[in-house]
């Protein structure tokens, strides 16, 4: 769960550091005082987007931490993402430590317990960690996919969703190939033709790996061959075989040293430097003439390697490519040749498309039984949710249109209908569903399938706008609940609700000579009896407002 948040020089935010407990916590405040900063601050730190104007006015650079404890049932999978990922685990696992920042220039940086990160690998932790639903959540039900994809969700068979939609496109690929080999004509058979003869070339001329380098350097060698020889001969003599050659001079001037180092042993480093000068020109006499026994400059040799350089040079100008990449140009064609041979095989095409088929057909009616089941049992929950949320009578079903061909989502298109009282038809939500109706619904919709997320902390952001009354201490008691299971953080302006936190959080704004301050403080019984009371009774607060507050607090 999230253990801790802190926030530098973030928006209107100089420094927070601000501890979670688990189960229900509701944040409340007066209208921009910064309840949405806190849920900001928190989307970055788990991958969104940054802004370098999210940083608070007059600062360099703005910080977001958070904390989180993970607890056992999750503690071998996250530490084994860590492990693949190659960042260190902390305190044998059991925290892990979300960090990002951003700069004046845009810039911004991320960080998982301590190391560099991408943003894409603090989402993928975030996912694990974090599940929000934003005050827009009823909307997004309305768009294309999304009642899909959340039904998919609650069910957990993204697993197979994913194998779907491989084994469609897979499928989708070899229909392609199928009607380009189908609709092709003379250019095909020449291009294969061109294949064929340039591979019956190239595999004639056999160019190895690394040939041309090898071949270079021989035909250096052979060519200045009478230099070679005289160069290595000359050095010789100068070496050791002169009158006054290297090894002999420094033979004296070594001796001479020695004799002289026996008086002064300052002089004895000088003496040892000689001797291994003397011992290294000998050593690269010898090496030289051992070169020169194993020389071999046979005329034939290099008339040899002048041929097989023009050939190389011929094919790769031929080509047009460089001639140490006749090699990859051999193995490329061979590539393209089986691969071209593969696809004008009709037969073996069509086959290829009648097995993919079966495969797309098996996965896709596995995915429509789940489906099916999954459906039903999150219908008959939501509609049993509808009657504590002032639509009794109400109903969701969940339906799936089977679609001709299918696609990569699957066999059927998923449709939520609803009817908002008894007795109506359930029709598809867009079209019938009042925007309050539409909220409740997505309400329900988010507590039930968050029920049976394994995600440990849930945020519900303003979720409860549009609704009141007794239909707001039902939404409250379904948090409440929830967080009997999962750590629930909830920004609502409903004193219903916030009545039903077993924490609360207020956020305030105040000024600071010429800047505005936010600050969030956690309340104690008298002060949630105040803050509830502002909420109920809005600027002026009465003994009757606090009354009625102290009576929603005494109810849980």
């Amino acid at each position: 769960m999230l253990q801790t948040l802190s926030l530098r020089d973030f928006v209107i935010v100089d420094q927070l550091e601000l501890d979670f407990a688990s189960g229900f916590t509701v944040l409340t405040g007066e209208t921009g005082a910064g309840k949405s900063i806190l849920l900001d601050a928190l989307g970055l730190v788990l991958g969104e987007r940054a802004d370098s104007s999210q940083i608070r006015e007059g600062s360099q650079r703005a910080e977001i931490s958070a904390l989180f404890s993970i607890a056992s049932a999750q503690l071998s999978q996250l530490n084994h993402w860590l492990d693949e990922q190659g960042f260190p685990v902390e305190e044998e696992g059991k925290h892990l430590l979300l960090k990002r920042t951003i700069e004046l220039n845009g810039r911004s940086r991320a960080f998982i317990n301590g190391s560099v990160a991408t943003l894409a690998q603090l989402r993928e932790a975030g996912d694990q960690l974090v599940d929000i639903h934003g005050q827009h959540a009823h909307q997004l039900l309305l768009k294309g996919g999304a009642q899909r994809d959340l039904l998919d969700r609650h069910a957990n068979h993204l697993t197979l969703v994913g194998e779907v939609a491989q084994s469609f496109k897979a499928l989708n690929d070899s229909r392609r190939r199928l009607a380009q080999a189908e609709n092709a004509g003379q250019d095909i058979e020449r291009e294969r033709e061109r294949l064929e003869w340039q591979m019956e070339e190239l595999t004639e001329l056999s160019p190895q790996e690394g040939e041309w380098l090898t071949v270079q350097s021989e035909h250096a060698r052979l060519a200045n061959g009478a230099k070679i020889l005289g160069g290595c001969q000359e050095t010789i003599d100068t070496l050791s075989e002169a009158e006054n050659s290297v090894e002999s001079t420094l033979s004296k001037a070594s001796n001479n040293m020695s004799a002289l180092a026996e008086h002064d042993p300052a002089l004895r480093e000088i003496s040892q430097a000689l001797e291994s000068a003397q011992i290294q020109v000998d050593e690269a006499a010898h090496q030289l003439n051992r070169y020169l026994q194993k020389l071999e400059l046979d005329p034939a040799r290099l008339s040899q390697v002048e041929e097989r350089m023009q050939a190389l040079h011929s094919a790769a100008r031929k080509y047009r490519v460089e001639a140490d990449y006749l090699p990859n140009l051999l193995n490329e064609t061979a590539e393209r040749l089986d691969a071209l041979t593969a696809s004008q095989n009709i037969e073996a095409l069509r086959n290829q498309v009648k097995q993919q088929e079966v495969t797309y057909l098996k996965l896709g009616k596995q995915l429509t039984q789940k489906r099916t089941k999954a459906a039903t049992e999150l219908g008959a929950l939501v509609t049993a949710a509808m009657q504590d949320l002032s639509m009794a009578g109400g109903q969701l079903e969940i339906a799936l249109l089977p679609l001709n061909e299918g696609g990569m989502h699957g066999l059927e298109q998923i449709d939520f209908l609803v009817a908002g009282h008894a007795g109506s038809t359930p029709r598809p939500l867009a079209k019938v569903a009042s925007g309050g109706e539409l909220a409740r619904i997505s309400l329900a919709i988010s507590v039930i399938t968050s029920k049976a997320s394994f995600t440990p902390t849930l945020i519900f952001d303003e979720v409860d706008a549009g609704i009141g009354g007794a239909v707001a201490e039902t939404v409250g008691k379904l948090l409440r609940q929830l967080g009997e299971s999962h750590q629930i953080l909830c920004v609502t302006h409903l004193p219903q609700v916030s009545a039903q936190g077993n924490h609360h959080l207020k956020v305030t704004k105040s000024q600071s000579g010429n800047k505005t301050l936010s600050q969030v403080s956690p309340l104690g019984r008298a002060e949630r009896v105040e803050e509830i009371a502002r909420m109920l009774g809005g600027a002026t607060i009465t003994d009757t407002t606090r009354r009625h507050a102290r009576e929603l607090l005494e109810q849980n």
